[in-house]
């Protein structure tokens, strides 16, 4: 078994530096693409705010009075996941009247379409596999 000790330990032959340092250059030229998808994964890993997000995606637009309907919450906790979704700029909301509806920012609607067809498919359990 190995200890602690033993596993901050490293033991390599050869260290390709150039491709070592490649690899950070890469990461930092990446930085703000890593922070903004890690921030849209964050916010839709709850599973009520994934199902938000797969709504809006399919229907466009809901205010908040049809996805309390739908998923069968009240209408604060339903604004709590909202104001969490709209304050990482996921998505965005526009008044008709005095109805306000809630959509799917496009940059994102890209970033979760592939996750989205997935799940519209039923299929999500045969590709992890």
């Amino acid at each position: 078994m190995q200890t602690n000790e033993s596993l901050k330990e490293c033991i390599r032959v050869f260290a390709d530096i150039d491709q070592l340092n490649n690899c950070r250059k890469r990461l930092h030229e990446l930085d703000s693409s890593f922070s903004k998808i890690s921030n849209a994964l964050s916010l839709a890993g709850n599973n009520v705010r994934l199902k938000i997000l797969f709504l809006l995606f399919e229907e466009q637009k809901l205010c908040v009075c049809d996805l309390s309907d739908i998923l069968s919450m009240k209408i604060p906790a339903v604004s709590q996941h909202l104001r969490k979704l709209k304050d990482g700029g996921v998505i965005d909301s526009s008044k008709a009247g005095q109805t306000i509806f809630y959509f799917l920012n496009t940059e994102y609607a890209d970033l979760f379409k592939s996750y989205f067809t997935l799940i519209a498919s039923n299929k999500v359990l045969e590709t992890v596999r």
